[in-house]
Parts: structure tokens; C-alpha cells; sequence
């Protein structure tokens, strides 16, 4: 995955709350968690993933309050360092940090652009780069939660040193467009927001439950944006990415099949898989919900609560 050298990257959609907003932390990365508005379903949610994968439960001690702000969101948010050092596609083809940024901004400029025709205004919302541990309006949430988006405050939060996790627990290959993949999912569910698709779900668990079905729908709409990533913009704008390569698809798929229930229960979990307490479907379901995504690159293919059968 490559960024053109020349595009300016925007970094007001990013808001870095790790302590002295300083860059730190590898990429990866697996899409995991989604906030139901409250913090009842997030921390559900959050601590079934965080549970399978043998990690700690959200923590709301003294070391979280003092991140935080009057509402809830991080106390201390300093975007100097990014703001200074990610200012083109060239740095973000040199530094990480500064491809998330760019990501970020690919990824919200296509649905500015897709979700009018759906009849529904997007509206951009910021990630949250946090370093250990943070408060939302969802709950209290450590880097063991992995990426998650909490509609509550509508925000996507992300400890960027959990994307180290993609080699050393999931056993598969990381990398620039898997890091894409990561957000794009998240974002996914931003869009599963604004069109009330949230709605839908509530506190049940299972292989053919509500919460399975927005899981597979935002990966879907990550397919979605990856099929329309380098295509010029409606006036012939050049596109942020540039290149997105067969492997980088590869990768994605190999990382969405390593973060289903099911291989997440038997590898890092009791290693007895239990359709029961599925929250995000099995891996063979997310490649194929992410491929129907990139394959077609319409939204309304990614209906996952209107099909019978989901893979």
C-alpha cells in the first residue's frame, strides 16, 4: 500500500491523548470491538473480547480519571508532534503514525463523499490515539479492548501499540493496509450510526445475532472503502492511496480470519469454541462479508441483516 507523495494530510481527525502525544507503538492490528450506545453493551462487549484474548477488563481507577476531561473525553490532547511531522503522502509513506493519518483521512473522504447517495450526511468524526488506558462516554477501556468505535461520543479510540499484537498473538502478517483495514472497520460502524443500523442491536449473542451481523456489515463497508480507495475523486482528484496491492489484500483476508470468534475462542481463549457467546462471526465470515465489500464496492451489498445465509 503506497500514498501519493504529494497529497496534504490532514490531522484534525485525530485526537493523540498518549502522554506527551509523542510517537510510540508498531501497527497492525485487528477490528474488535463496537460500542452500543451505553456503556452496558460496551462493556460487554469489550470484556468478552478482552477475555478471549487472556487480557485484563476495562479499568476506571485513579490512573483512568486522570485522563480525563470534564466530558468524559481525554484530559490531555496534543496533536503538535503529528500535526508537525505528518504533513504529506510522503511522510506518511515514511512513518507509520503518519499512515494511520492518512488512512483516516482516505477513509472519512469517501464516505463525505458515498453516504449522500444513501440519502444520509456523514459526519466526520475524530480517532482517539490513547496510550494504556481511557475514559469514554462508553465506559472506561485499556489497550488489551483493541480499536473500537463508541457512538455514544462518536469517536473511534485506538492504543496504536495494540497493532503490535497482529505477528506475536494472531500469527499473521501485519502491515500498512492491514493497519487500513483496522480503522476502515471502525469507521464502518460510525456509518452503521448515522444510518440507525445500530438500532438493531441489543445484548445477544450467538451465530446468527444482531451483533454478528453489524460485525460482518462493517467489514463489509471496509471492503467497500478499499475498492474505491484509488480511484480519483468525483472532479479527478488524484486519490491519497495510490497503490493497494494483491498481497495487501491477502494480508487483510489471512487477519480477518485469525479475529473471527471462533479462532480467537480456541487459540486464545479456553480453546473450545462456543457458538453460543459468537459476538463478531467466525473468520471464514469476515473474508467473506470484507470480500463482497471489494468486490462489488456498493454499500447496499453489505445488507448482512437481510441475508439468510452469512457465510
Amino acid at each position: 500500500m503506497e500514498y501519493d507523495d504529494n497529497a496534504s494530510l490532514d490531522t484534525s481527525d485525530v485526537q493523540d491523548a498518549r502522554s506527551g502525544g509523542g510517537f510510540g507503538g508498531g501497527f497492525g492490528g485487528r477490528g474488535v470491538a463496537f460500542g452500543g450506545g451505553g456503556l452496558g453493551v460496551v462493556g460487554v462487549v469489550i470484556y468478552l473480547i478482552v477475555s478471549l484474548a487472556g487480557g485484563g477488563g476495562g479499568s476506571s481507577g485513579a490512573n483512568v480519571l486522570d485522563r480525563l476531561g470534564q466530558d468524559g473525553q481525554p484530559a490531555t490532547v496534543d496533536n503538535a508532534k503529528v500535526s508537525s511531522e505528518c504533513k504529506t503522502g510522503h511522510d506518511a509513506n515514511q512513518k507509520l503514525e503518519c499512515a494511520v493519518v492518512a488512512d483516516i483521512d482516505s477513509i472519512q473522504d469517501y464516505w463525505e463523499r458515498e453516504l449522500p447517495k444513501l440519502a444520509r450526511r456523514y459526519e466526520r468524526v475524530p480517532t482517539v490515539w490513547f496510550s494504556g488506558q481511557v475514559q469514554t462516554a462508553c465506559g472506561a477501556a485499556d489497550s488489551g479492548s483493541g480499536p473500537f468505535y463508541c457512538p455514544a461520543d462518536q469517536r473511534v479510540y485506538i492504543d496504536l501499540s495494540f497493532y503490535d499484537s497482529i505477528e506475536t498473538e494472531f500469527k499473521t502478517a501485519g502491515g500498512l493496509f492491514v493497519d487500513a483495514y483496522v480503522l476502515a472497520h471502525e469507521y464502518g460502524h460510525h456509518v452503521q450510526h448515522l444510518i440507525g443500523m445500530e438500532d438493531r442491536v441489543g445484548t445477544d449473542k450467538g451465530p446468527n445475532s444482531a451483533s454478528v451481523r453489524l460485525e460482518l456489515q462493517a467489514d463489509c463497508y471496509a471492503g467497500v472503502w478499499a475498492k474505491h480507495a484509488t480511484e480519483p475523486g468525483p472532479n479527478g482528484e488524484r486519490p491519497l492511496v495510490t497503490s493497494i496491492t494483491e498481497q495487501d489484500i491477502d494480508n487483510a483476508l489471512a487477519v480477518a480470519a485469525h479475529i473471527g470468534d471462533d479462532w480467537i475462542q480456541k487459540n486464545l481463549g479456553s480453546g473450545r469454541v462456543d457458538q453460543n457467546s459468537f459476538t463478531h462471526g467466525t473468520g471464514a465470515q469476515r473474508r467473506t462479508w470484507f470480500s463482497m465489500g471489494y468486490r462489488t464496492g456498493e454499500p447496499l451489498r453489505c445488507n448482512t441483516f437481510a441475508a439468510r445465509d452469512l457465510g
